[in-house]
């Protein structure tokens, strides 16, 4: 939480700092200009990908496979998308490395990873509300059954 709070303060300071940089090199009027064509050029480069990756996980569902890294390249397409759109060079640096599709697939890999993992800690703790123990502790779970089949047949 504080690690938001921290990036939503400083990525506007840093955002201003550049914009003025770059204002005072090539003007306010052609600084404004880059800011527009970024966003425009990035937001047809998302559709045309974006399309892509929506057709490549519905060829892997058709064939009975889990798209996730097409899902994780969506959600890496989604806030690369949010970074062009947002006025600023640093926050379009960064979306326009996440349309290149090499590193694209490389981050959507590391957060497939670290999903998996965190989901795999999480289950092997908690499941359903309760807290189960491996059957090498000896646990004995007690219950009863009734086979309703053989009740059937006795009752013929």
């Amino acid at each position: 939480m504080r690690f938001a709070l921290l990036l939503f303060i400083l990525i506007p300071i840093v955002e201003m700092t550049v914009l003025i940089q770059v204002g005072s090199e090539i003007g306010a009027l052609a600084t404004v200009g880059l800011v527009f064509l970024t966003a425009i050029v990035g937001v047809t480069l998302i559709r045309k990908q974006g399309l892509e990756t929506s057709l490549k996980a519905q060829e892997k569902m058709s064939r009975g496979e889990l798209p996730a890294s097409e899902v994780a390249e969506g959600l890496m397409l989604m806030f690369a998308g949010l970074c062009l759109l947002i006025p600023g060079f640093v926050t379009d640096a960064i979306g326009a490395l996440l349309l290149v599709p090499p590193l694209r697939k490389l981050f959507a890999a590391g957060l497939i990873v670290k999903f998996i993992s965190s989901m795999m800690a999480r289950g092997s703790q908690w499941r359903g509300g309760k807290n189960y123990t491996s059957q090498e502790s000896g646990e004995i779970i007690e219950g009863e059954y009734v086979n309703e089949e053989n009740d059937l047949i006795d009752k013929k």
